[in-house]
């Protein structure tokens, strides 16, 4: 019974220590502008975005009034469903045009839209024998976009499925393959999942679907986020995005130390 303890224990943590170590360990300077690629994963529960928004108000007050963040989804997509040329064009691309508080249309002119695009492929993409190498292919094609526009690119590891934990380090090993060989950071949203759940499984990360996060997993994803592009801890701030405050609490932690054990600061 111990051993069957501890092996389901290895599983959900990711077998962390057993994956590629990640070249790239922080962005300097820190993005203060920021597009979100993805799918659904990205747009459950009103948006990550949002809640990363509310954690960076609440724990980067020098972004204010600097900090802008858009999110552009497409519903189970694979990073090669999306178009990164087009979001990133100069004058028409995403965040081209905006909306004011009392509804009026303000027409930007950046010389850069975003200085990090975040991206992540659908939730099987980087593991499944026939989608793995349009995983890679396009995770390379994307981050040279990015980098041709003038931001730093990032990959958002996915979670596994709430009743397949071993796709934990599958995911995990592929993410940071990929991060490695385009030169971009790596957000360990997976792992704190996993984190999470050997901790605590009563705080309930997903939808009934098994695979989509519910409120606490997107907070959690965004957490996450925060710590790894900002270099501190969640911890401590008020924002709890609808969460009680022990729930939070408990989610900035695991976000925290997911981090610091992934790129081992």
């Amino acid at each position: 019974m111990k051993l069957v303890k501890i092996l389901v224990l290895v599983l959900f943590c990711g077998c962390a220590f057993a994956q590629t170590a990640p070249k790239v360990k922080s962005l300097n300077p820190a993005p203060k502008t920021l597009l979100l690629v993805g799918n659904s994963f990205f747009y459950f529960n009103d948006s990550m975005h949002r809640y990363l928004g509310g954690l960076v108000a609440a724990g980067a007050p020098e972004l204010r009034g600097q900090y802008r963040a858009t999110s552009v989804t497409i519903s189970g997509s694979g990073l090669n469903w999306h178009d990164m040329e087009a979001y990133l064009k100069p004058g028409s691309g995403m965040a081209s045009y905006s909306f004011t508080a009392d509804n009026k249309v303000v027409f930007n002119k950046f010389d850069k839209p975003f200085e990090a695009v975040i991206m992540n492929d659908c939730s099987q993409c980087p593991i499944h024998p026939q989608l793995k190498d349009l995983f890679h292919e396009f995770a390379r094609k994307h981050s040279q976009t990015v980098v041709q526009r003038g931001a730093k690119p990032v990959l958002f590891m996915t979670w596994a499925y709430s009743d397949m934990p071993e796709m934990t380090a599958q995911l995990a090993e592929q993410y940071t393959i990929a991060g490695n060989a385009n030169e971009a950071l790596v957000i360990p949203a997976g792992l704190a999942f996993a984190k999470s759940v050997a901790k605590n499984p009563t705080v309930n990360l997903y939808n009934p679907d098994k695979r989509h996060p519910s409120l606490a997993g997107s907070y959690l994803g965004a957490a996450t986020i925060y710590a790894a592009l900002y270099g501190k801890s969640p911890a401590g701030l008020k924002y709890t995005g609808g969460l009680d405050e022990k729930t939070a609490a408990f989610l900035q932690d695991v976000a925290w130390e997911t981090v610091r054990e992934y790129y081992g600061r």
